[in-house]
């Protein structure tokens, strides 16, 4: 039996390479990732968010996801919206994050 990936479930998956500058934990993981859609064409509209809204990574992380997804062949194009509502929480971070996260010496 063959499992099918959606082009989602792929750009979820490349997105675990893209790492908060800060704390060089993947987005996903520090449950950054609002949303994921992905038109006909290929073209993906992230809604993300950050820990606070005056983040100077933004242009470094939308770099990160370009070469994620982009030059990484799964989609066409990549556009990120940044959101802040609802407002980011720890209580966002997956297990894996918060090991992460531990693993480098925070309290979690």
């Amino acid at each position: 039996m063959t499992v099918t990936t959606t082009v989602e479930e792929r750009v979820r998956e490349a997105l675990r390479d893209v790492l908060d500058p800060d704390l060089g934990v993947n987005v996903v993981d520090l449950g950054f990732l609002y949303g994921i859609e992905v038109d006909e064409q290929g073209s993906a509209t992230l809604r993300m968010t950050l820990t606070s809204p005056a983040c100077p990574l933004t242009g470094i992380m939308e770099d990160q996801i370009h070469t994620a997804l982009v030059a990484g062949g799964i989609v066409a194009a990549v556009r990120v919206e940044w959101v802040f509502s609802p407002a980011w929480t720890p209580a966002r971070i997956s297990d894996d994050g918060r090991d992460q996260l531990r693993a480098i010496g925070f309290s979690m």
